[in-house]
């Protein structure tokens, strides 16, 4: 591969392209009209994550991962200098590289490729795939160009290419249930009731021990490198599953059936994507994928609610405070209210 790979790094190119990820989410996340205050606060969290650098080595996390450095140590390879600074000289190399067989004018195989180097990252980390792809598509852009840097607008289509191939690869996940899962069973006034109560119980047996949503806990582990916020996230994604399990085995009044598939659905994929959220810092690009799925993920959940209190207000169900059901039943009913007024 010759000097094609010798200093192969270029800064902006390895962040696959914080502007091009940031511009996919705000797209994702145009569908809800989300205030200015709330979209820029989304797109910081993005932005961080793409760019954290824990020890301040010069490389982010995610490029981290790819070649199998400590993100908490700035020199892993006790080279006597920062681990950015050995990707920059040529010393450290992706694993990735090595397998890609790119044609050179040059016999000079002066970078460090071997043995001596940590393992490349699990290759069913999504960060890797990504990172191995976008390499391949560089390496073979800059061969074209006879070995020459490429220009912005070069890094920027090859940055693009990546992005689009890899997120086309990824297949949406199927939901949870269908129709044909459910028991629906009953209809009326009381039926509705029961229902209420079943599944007012459903959601208090699987409450998660967190202060705050998961979206906070996130921003705590990227911003302030908090860690200790993970388990709490993990902890909601359980509590969302677990609740989509719950809700999908009560018997549902006939009136309720697609309003309450539509929630299970929701709150399943909701709890998927929170799961990714954990992954912020052994695969990064999990979190930034999922944290472009959420806002679709979280309207769905939104939407469910309020039809499903649509359906009691015109079934006229309102239950007095502390009665059971009415916790869940007043506060769809409060959601609905809300989105008309």
């Amino acid at each position: 591969m010759g000097r094609i790979l010798e200093h192969w790094r270029v800064p902006a190119a390895t962040l696959f392209s914080v502007a091009l990820i940031i511009g996919a989410f705000v797209l994702a996340r145009g569908i809800t009209s989300p205030p200015v205050a709330e979209a820029s606060a989304e797109t910081a969290l993005l932005k961080a994550i793409a760019t954290k650098d824990s020890d301040n080595d010069g490389l982010p996390n995610w490029e981290e991962a790819l070649y199998g450095t400590n993100p908490n140590n700035a020199d892993s390879l006790h080279l006597g200098m920062t681990d950015g600074e050995a990707v920059t000289k040529g010393l450290i190399v992706p694993k990735a590289i090595a397998d890609i067989k790119v044609a050179t004018s040059s016999p000079d195989t002066s970078a460090i490729v071997g043995s001596s180097l940590p393992p490349a990252p699990a290759d069913d980390t999504l960060t890797a795939a990504f990172a191995k792809n976008f390499i391949t598509l560089y390496l073979s852009a800059k061969s074209a160009n006879g070995g020459k840097e490429l220009s912005e607008s070069d890094i920027s289509a090859i940055s693009n290419e990546a992005l689009n191939s890899f997120s086309s690869a990824i297949a949406a996940a199927p939901d949870f249930k269908t129709v044909e899962d459910l028991t629906v069973s009953g209809s009326g006034t009381d039926t509705l009731k029961a229902f209420a109560v079943s599944a007012e119980a459903v959601l208090l047996k699987n409450t998660s021990n967190a202060t705050t949503s998961e979206i906070n806990y996130l921003t705590s582990a990227v911003q302030n490198n908090d860690a200790t916020t993970l388990p709490h996230i993990a902890s909601i994604a359980k509590a969302y599953r677990n609740s989509a399990a719950g809700l999908a085995v009560l018997p549902v009044p006939k009136e309720l059936a697609t309003a309450d598939l539509a929630l299970i659905n929701a709150m399943m994929r909701i709890g998927e994507i929170t799961t990714d959220f954990t992954r912020v810092n052994d695969d990064p690009l999990a979190t930034i994928l999922a944290l472009n799925q959420y806002p679709q993920a979280v309207l769905a959940l939104r939407n469910a609610f309020i039809n499903i209190g649509e359906i009691y207000a015109n079934a006229g169900i309102s239950l007095t405070k502390d009665t059971p059901g009415a916790s869940l039943v007043n506060l769809i009913s409060d959601m609905t209210a809300k989105q008309k007024s």
